[in-house]
């Protein structure tokens, strides 16, 4: 398990420079820059041109590897840069850099992911342990039909819903803003909807194969009733499936809640990327991109750890 790990995790710089080169290739050939703004919100002319030069911003070349090597701590290791891991200025904002971007949004994001992904694997569990061992059912029905709708329906959608209803209406919540536990809620719950609905549907599917194989009958003709047998002996090997959705799923979710974070107003790494992406500001979405690539690629990791774990038969190698 240990060499399993040890090789996965020297896999992880070669898969983000990957990451990193497709990412500067499609960044750089996009038109525009983020001296565009409007006039109020440029930079000085002399502050222009002295960004230009000190980041190589004519020199597509130039830039790659320079940003590649202060991104990656070789630039520190060499004594070429103040410190390891440097995602450099936010080209748009001057006065920020991508760090501190990062590390500001990052925690909101990542509260909203984990509270989201926690919801989508208690209700999208339960709804498929219902349907899977009540099949045809009324009950079995509707589980599938929220899951339909879950899937169908974007989280813009649902996050407007909720927050005419629960904020707006009822007073229940924050309309937007940042203020701890009574902001996540609401952009968490719209976020889960989608990945509930497809682990209710992966739990249902799982677990009725699950329930037709010998040891369940083999347990079954022991003594054990229906429910017992799916819960002491079938669920473990039907949540395999949801297991693995869950690495990308936690990663999009913590990563990826673009939509939701605008629609609340909530000041995540999601509304940085969109800001980054519409002023063309390189060095935020590089930066943004290679923090979302690793989180990925160590949920993956995760999940594969978890496998061997969940199930000792699973042999983790290569």
């Amino acid at each position: 398990m240990i060499g399993f790990v040890l090789r996965r995790l020297l896999q992880l710089p070669f898969i983000l420079l990957a990451i990193y080169t497709i990412a500067f290739a499609l960044v750089w050939v996009v038109p525009g820059n983020p001296f565009d703004a409007a006039e109020g919100r440029r930079p000085p002319p002399e502050m222009q041109e002295a960004m230009r030069a000190q980041y190589r911003l004519d020199d597509p070349v130039g830039f790659y590897l320079d940003y590649l090597g202060k991104a990656s701590g070789v630039s520190w290791a060499l004594g070429r840069a103040d410190r390891p891991f440097d995602l450099g200025p936010s080209l748009a904002h001057p006065d920020w850099t991508v760090n501190s971007i990062i590390a500001d949004g990052v925690p909101v994001s990542l509260s909203i992911g984990l509270a989201a992904i926690a919801i989508a694997v208690a209700v999208g569990t339960i709804a498929g342990l219902v349907g899977a061992l009540r099949p045809g059912s009324l009950a079995d029905a509707a589980t599938q039909l929220v899951a339909v709708i879950g899937i169908s329906v974007p989280s813009f959608v649902t996050g407007a819903v909720l927050l005419v209803v629960f904020a707006a209406k009822l007073g229940w919540a924050p309309i937007g803003g940042w203020s701890g536990l009574r902001s996540m809620v609401l952009p968490a719950c719209a976020l889960s909807l989608p990945f509930a609905a497809y682990v209710a549907r992966l739990m249902r599917s799982s677990m009725i194969e699950q329930m037709s194989a010998d040891y369940v009958r083999t347990a079954r003709a022991k003594g054990l009733d229906r429910r017992g047998a799916a819960m002491r002996h079938a669920f473990r090997n039907a949540f395999l499936p949801v297991l693995s959705y869950l690495g990308p799923a936690t990663a999009f979710a913590v990563t990826g809640s673009f939509v939701v974070e605008r629609v609340f107003a909530v000041p995540g790494i999601g509304q940085h990327f969109v800001a980054a992406v519409l002023s063309k500001d390189i060095t935020l979405l590089l930066g943004t991109v290679l923090v979302f690539g690793t989180a990925v690629v160590l949920m993956n990791l995760a999940v594969d750890v978890l496998y061997a774990w969940v199930d000792p038969r699973i042999q983790v190698t290569g």
